[in-house]
């Protein structure tokens, strides 16, 4: 069954984060399966250079009025009207876009299937709750429960839209990732400067939601715990600003003199990405509330040791031994990172578990199948797929 989807989003260059290779990853293999895909996002100052990285029968970057975080493009309702889907599927809650889609399937009376990618974790909603309470009293309530569909990452999201008291059927999906070939004569980084020392790096959005604040504070006071770490190891925290958290990254670093020890090499994409992850020798992510982080499915690809709190949901593995468990608070994840980061042989065994891991549950094949049954039942009915939950 060859479907006509449309697919709404966001950002449609690497300012979206994870949910730029979320996203465009299995649009472009549905295309290649032989769908109908359109994607619909808005107009960004990166958008020019990522067009070409989207392989699909029509691209729809539009222009925005009033406040970029809203996403408000006057025009997408009509370009939703125009494209004769047979369903949408919709990425993100707080957005004109969302609610865009939500109306597209109140005047069409087709199905849309909707992502709010860790929106509703209890941590995400306590964040300018204020706010959030009146755009699910404006919209974004009406889109949640009129959805055909609520596609969660895994049981933990899942749980969460239970918790929003949200009734409809899940389809539990998780992200996907390439396996590269990692290779250590791959040109190092321009900050690489340092033989012999190991880089423990953070990459993704510079944002208090990622951890990173308390990432530092655990690495000032690991160095204190250990203090040949900083002979050894340095801390790398690559990614884009969001809301100008940067600035009081640096500060902290300033203030606690790890001028030598942390280095902020800016956002890092395509080979800028690929080096870096060649040249880490782990990776770090504290975050309080996740979907299902992309970043983490990278490193495991290139074999890393990943250090990340259990709010990544992604604690199965944890009991494969495929990464080692760190808390938020900064006395205790110093005292981790302090034992493990002297442990060369824990972490050869966590990397090479981390990328059978992430072989075995999560590459995008099985995911765009599943993504694939999913739409046909949606679209046109049949059997309930495995990975749906009435």
């Amino acid at each position: 069954m060859k479907l006509d989807l449309g697919i709404v989003t966001g950002s449609l260059s690497q300012e979206a984060g994870g949910l730029y290779y979320s996203v465009r990853t299995p649009a472009n293999m549905l295309t290649a399966h032989g769908h109908h895909v359109a994607v619909y996002g808005v107009l960004d100052d990166h958008f020019p250079e990522a067009r070409s990285s989207w392989s699909v029968d029509a691209l729809q970057c539009l222009p925005t009025r009033g406040p970029r975080r809203l996403s408000y493009a006057p025009q997408l309702i009509e370009s939703l009207s125009a494209g004769h889907h047979d369903l949408l599927h919709v990425h993100g809650l707080w957005f004109y876009p969302s609610y865009a889609a939500s109306v597209w399937g109140r005047r069409t009376r087709r199905p849309v299937v909707f992502s709010p990618r860790g929106t509703l974790d209890p941590w995400a909603l306590r964040q300018s709750a204020t706010t959030k309470r009146a755009m699910l009293a404006l919209f974004a309530g009406r889109a949640l429960r009129e959805a055909a569909v609520l596609h969660a990452l895994n049981e933990a999201e899942a749980d969460s839209f239970r918790r929003f008291g949200l009734t409809n059927p899940i389809a539990i999906v998780p992200n996907g990732v390439d396996l590269p070939q990692r290779d250590d004569a791959v040109t190092a980084p321009t900050w690489h400067t340092e033989a012999g020392r190991k880089t423990l790096l953070f990459l993704g959005r510079i944002h208090p939601k990622k951890g990173s604040r308390a990432i530092i504070e655990a690495w000032h006071a690991a160095g204190r715990v250990r203090p040949s770490l900083f002979e050894d190891w340095r801390l790398v925290i690559a990614g884009w600003d969001d809301g100008g958290h940067l600035a009081e990254l640096t500060g902290l670093v300033a203030d606690l003199d790890l001028g030598e020890h942390v280095h902020f090499p800016g956002a890092l994409y395509g080979e800028d990405k690929h080096r870096a992850l060649c040249h880490a020798s782990a990776f770090v992510l504290a975050s309080h509330s996740e979907g299902l982080p992309m970043s983490v499915l990278e490193a495991w690809a290139y074999g890393l040791p990943v250090f990340m709190t259990e709010a990544c949901n992604l604690t199965e593995s944890f009991k494969a031994n495929a990464a080692f468990e760190i808390s938020t608070d900064p006395a205790a994840m110093a005292n981790t990172l302090a034992q493990c980061l002297g442990d060369d042989a824990a972490l050869r065994r966590a990397g090479a578990m981390g990328r059978q891991f992430v072989a075995t549950h999560y590459q995008w094949s099985t995911v765009v199948d599943r993504m694939m049954e999913l739409y046909g039942w949606v679209a046109g009915g049949g059997e309930r797929p495995a990975c749906v939950q009435s």
